[in-house]
């Protein structure tokens, strides 16, 4: 079957490192299913994988993709949940178990024809969901939700900044944080993509680091060292940041004194369970929500996705196509 796979590592050219081949079909195991994959989608997760952070290594090559919706075995359509994990290892959330591993970290991603996970990890696809629309859910809209509704709790009427706005965690929490009733304020340094955000329903869209028309309650944060402090500053005495992601840097000034002072809760977020992603389909059942698709290639052009995504030049989600459904 086609795949797209890591083989090597390379922090300054990491498209070096990903192979596009024939590799063997995935064998049937006890307790796991074989999933005809119709569509994938592109995370940074990848790209971090391909520029050796956070993936040692020895786990090469691996077949990279976290995002896969297609067939199973007996031809139903589904989504894959992601998050490979036991739910009793973390006290009743997989998120926890402390061997816990994303697709693509230690078993075979997405970017193939078929692929292999546990049972128990496949969704049934509502009706009303497109395969590349199912495809978008698994990591990047999950995030979001669990960094908003479980996380954080947001309530209607909250206040909320989306730093980043145009990624595939932003883009899903801007437009759930609205469904949700909440004021919703985003940050980029593209006038594009503050248009975008804008159009799904931001109350206000400024260049990044510039300030507020108030201070929020809730600060959605993935982007790291370049927006920390405004992220900081933005933020209301007992307000709360959830982060999930630091694609500028993982290390700076912290700010302690602020954070003390003024009773800052500072949240981490790491994926989400599989009921949060049934309850996410849920919500958009309800609301009508639907994933920013910014475009839709095959799996044959993914260094063309990839490229887009090291460039800054993507709204939303890449969608791989594997099949035609």
């Amino acid at each position: 079957m086609l795949a797209a796979t890591a083989v090597s590592q390379s922090a300054t050219d990491p498209l070096s490192g990903l192979v596009l081949g024939d590799v063997p079909k995935p064998e049937p195991r006890p307790g796991w299913s074989i999933v005809r994959v119709v569509s994938s989608s592109l995370n940074m997760h990848d790209l971090w994988t391909l520029r050796g952070v956070g993936h040692p290594p020895e786990r090469l090559p691996i077949i990279l993709g976290c995002d896969a919706a297609g067939y199973d075995e007996d031809g139903n359509e589904v989504i894959v949940h992601p998050v490979i994990a036991d739910p009793d290892a973390g006290r009743g959330d997989e998120t926890l178990d402390p061997n816990r591993a994303l697709l693509s970290e230690q078993h075979d991603g997405a970017f193939a024809e078929y692929l292999t996970v546990p049972t128990r990890n496949l969704i049934p696809k509502p009706s009303w969901l497109s395969f590349d629309e199912a495809a978008c859910l698994p990591v990047a809209w999950t995030t979001a939700y669990r960094m908003l509704f479980t996380q954080a709790q947001v309530r209607a009427g909250d206040r909320v900044l989306v730093q980043g706005a145009g990624g595939g965690v932003a883009s899903a929490a801007i437009k759930l944080a609205v469904a949700a009733g909440a004021v919703v304020y985003a940050t980029s340094r593209s006038e594009d993509k503050r248009a975008q955000a804008l159009s799904w329903g931001a109350r206000a869209a400024v260049p990044t680091g510039e300030r507020l028309p108030e201070r929020v309650d809730l600060v959605i944060e993935t982007v790291g060292e370049a927006t920390w402090s405004h992220s900081l500053k933005s933020l209301r005495p007992g307000g709360t940041i959830v982060i999930a992601g630091a694609t500028s840097g993982t290390n700076p000034p912290a700010d302690l004194a602020r954070i003390f002072y003024l009773q800052q809760r500072i949240i981490g977020s790491t994926g989400c369970t599989r009921g949060e992603l049934v309850a996410l389909l849920n919500l958009m059942d309800a609301t009508g929500l639907r994933p920013v698709i910014d475009r839709t290639l095959p799996l044959d052009e993914i260094h063309k996705g990839f490229q887009l995504m090291i460039d800054g030049r993507l709204t939303g989600k890449l969608v791989i196509k594997e099949i035609t459904s």
